[in-house]
């Protein structure tokens, strides 16, 4: 069966709508950091591309467990729980003052009054949530155009993750910067972050970077289309001139990470070749030059094939 082919969107077409979007996805994930128990670097606030849009997964509260998508299929923002209990409303052009509004109403009715910080963050300026009526773009389809290239994107950072035995983030969604990622760490302690982040307290940039890492992921930016992206922490001596590929890809100096755009993944006559090379070659950038113990953090994930049976 042929795999389904790399949306296009470019970002310019989309731009107010992906601010609004981003937006609501801080309101959703902070539901979620309001009841999950903290877990290393943040794990516990993400969302999870899903078959539908973006979702919490099961988060745990005092009503039952609970799980939020936005649902980029039919366009509604769904809350379940685990008692049975279900709310839902149309996500459509509206304010963020209108969203935020209507999911705290949702969850009241649900039984739940979770404790939220009124603003955004790593956006700049960062209006509350409850008095932002400049952000109010919906253009369906768009969003579901963003979610598809997630889809993409999440499908092969998970074919890349596989190959690594050593500590691992899950692919997932941070709202913050609005990027699917995908981190690997080496199984050492870095040195303090220094922050910087925009409306964001330099404690979570330490808590987030603790750790020896090499990250990658996607983010609706940094390209005509999007981009794909990659850096170390801490950022080994001769890391931004390593050789990547494939054609198309550089060292970003404004943003201080390797960039591939979107567009040359998905022009490219195998897109996932294309994008596993750039994945595999900033890793192994990051952990030659940083000496990581390669033979003990890797693995071949077709190791068990006797085993893989539906």
């Amino acid at each position: 069966m042929s795999r389904q082919p790399w949306p296009r969107l470019k970002v310019a077409d989309w731009t107010d709508t992906r601010d609004t979007l981003h937006l609501w996805t801080q309101i959703v994930g902070k539901v979620r950091m309001a009841y999950a128990p903290l877990v290393n670097h943040w794990w516990q606030v993400t969302l999870y591309v899903s078959p539908r849009g973006l979702t919490t997964g099961t988060v745990p509260t005092p009503a039952g467990a609970l799980d939020i998508e936005l649902d980029l299929v039919e366009h509604r923002l769904r809350m379940r729980l685990s008692t049975g209990a279900e709310e839902a409303f149309a996500l459509e052009p509206m304010p963020v003052a209108q969203f935020h509004a209507q999911t705290l109403a949702a969850l009241e009715r649900l039984g739940l009054t979770p404790r939220l910080q009124a603003t955004p963050n790593e956006v700049d300026p960062a209006i509350p949530f409850a008095e932002d009526y400049e952000h109010a773009t919906y253009d369906p389809q768009a969003a579901h155009l963003f979610w598809q290239q997630l889809v993409q994107a999440d499908r092969v950072l998970g074919e890349f993750r596989s190959h690594f035995v050593g500590k691992v983030s899950p692919v997932h969604f941070f709202w913050g910067a609005m990027d699917l990622a995908c981190t690997r760490f080496s199984g050492r302690p870095a040195p303090e972050h220094p922050g910087g982040a925009p409306n964001c307290g330099d404690w979570v940039m330490v808590e987030g970077y603790s750790r020896e890492l090499s990250s990658c992921g996607f983010w609706p930016g940094g390209g005509e289309e999007g981009a794909f992206y990659a850096y170390a922490y801490p950022q080994p001596a001769g890391f931004e001139v390593a050789e990547v590929g494939p054609e198309g890809a550089f060292w970003s100096t404004d943003f201080g990470q390797f960039l591939l755009p979107y567009e040359v993944v998905a022009d490219a006559e195998d897109p996932d070749a294309a994008l596993g090379r750039f994945l595999q070659d900033t890793y192994a950038a990051a952990a030659d030059l940083g000496g990581w113990d390669r033979v003990a953090l890797e693995d071949d994930p077709a190791r068990w094939p006797q085993h893989r049976r539906g």
